[in-house]
């Protein structure tokens, strides 16, 4: 049997749960803005310690009400450029300029030196990406950096539900945090996504943001250029029943991970992105990047077609500041990002692993990293 690149699980009980859900939203005729999408966002809220939630149609759709809600028009706004195009543009939907900064190796994300060396007289704003579930250790340094010069800290959480810093819930360490519902996340709605914020300001700010711009839901009164950025009730109930999940699934992907980190650790040359210290990770996706010289599509290749192992999709294979679409903002060379972008690779992890699935892993890319790497020049 292969490995997928990746795996959606629904068992049986989830299935029969959002069955009953789905029965009792139909019948009620109640299909958006309604008690599951409220039930939702009071639960995923409470499971990331956060005070408010308000639940959107995507995770693009949440970074870019946030954005839009401090008011980013024609100002710039510094992204990663390691990460994925949503997040520039997100940006440039709510009327800023993207920015896109070098990245630390270590952990993928800003750092303080990158973040410094990027900004401008004109930034309104400055967006951390969590990727693959990581946190960086740096996030408080980060947001000191942003305070002291008056300027929010967004986190695009796409990739983190459930993640933490010593302690520390993702989407907890800006203004607000943008998660994503897309159906390869840990947890899933099917599509939809989800802003996390302390600000009751900003809170309210989104609902308006999400359903048109109206003053309230119920009124014909438009009071800002919003657009329909609703959850419908049918992907909130989704949601919720996934949510109940998510512990149970980071267990199990933190398992595979700590598998695949021991077996990696005796392949030299191929380093996997450690989970630095403080963290700990969902994994929504285990990252490692190939020695230099090895070609990544042929080892792909090699651990699918003579293994059975279908690696998931990189983040990201190619930089922000490289994407044809973005290169109006190019700015210069990225060394870090344009480095770890051509040599990374995200090994599969699945909620519902099984040891031999891991260790069927670890042979494919065991074996054809010693080919591989032993015929480097």
């Amino acid at each position: 049997m292969g490995v997928p690149a990746a795996r959606i699980v629904f068992d049986e009980s989830d299935r029969t749960a959002v069955a009953e859900a789905v029965a009792e939203i139909l019948a009620t005729g109640a299909l958006t803005l309604g008690p599951w999408t409220e039930r939702f966002e009071q639960a995923f809220a409470a499971e990331h310690g956060a005070s408010h939630a308000v639940a959107v149609s995507s995770g693009t759709a949440a970074l870019e009400v946030i954005l839009r809600s401090v008011d980013v028009r024609d100002r710039d706004v510094i992204v990663p450029a390691v990460t994925f195009y949503a997040t520039a543009g997100a940006v440039l939907h709510a009327g800023g300029r993207p920015v896109i900064a070098d990245v630390d190796r270590a952990t993928l994300a800003l750092s303080p030196d990158t973040l410094e060396a990027a900004l401008t007289p004109g930034t309104a704003a400055v967006v951390l990406v969590h990727i693959g579930g990581l946190i960086t250790p740096d996030a408080e340094a980060l947001r000191a950096v942003c305070n002291r010069r008056g300027i929010p800290l967004v986190e695009d959480a796409a990739h983190a539900h459930g993640s933490s810093l010593d302690g520390r819930a993702a989407g907890s360490f800006g203004l607000a945090g943008a998660f994503s519902f897309y159906p390869t996340k840990v947890t899933t709605s099917g599509e939809g996504g989800m802003i996390l914020t302390e600000s009751p300001e900003l809170r309210d700010e989104a609902r308006i943001y999400r359903d048109q711009g109206k003053g309230s839901f119920t009124t014909n009164h438009h009071v800002r250029p919003g657009y329909s950025w609703r959850m419908s009730e049918l992907n909130a109930a989704v949601g919720a029943v996934h949510l109940r999940r998510l512990k149970e699934f980071i267990e199990t992907r933190r398992a595979v991970a700590r598998r695949y980190d021991a077996a990696l650790a005796g392949l030299d040359g191929l380093e996997p992105v450690l989970e630095p210290a403080g963290c700990r990770s969902n994994y929504y996706k285990y990252v490692a990047l190939l020695p230099p010289g090895v070609e990544r599509a042929e080892f792909k290749r090699a651990v699918a077609e003579e293994h059975g192992v279908r690696l998931s999709g990189e983040v990201y294979d190619l930089p922000l500041h490289l994407q044809p679409v973005l290169a109006p903002y190019r700015r210069g060379p990225l060394p870090v990002a344009e480095d770890v972008c051509a040599r990374q690779i995200c090994l599969p992890v699945h909620s519902d692993m099984t040891e031999d699935e891991a260790e069927q892993v670890i042979e494919a890319v065991s074996a054809v990293h010693r080919r591989l790497a032993g015929q480097r020049p």
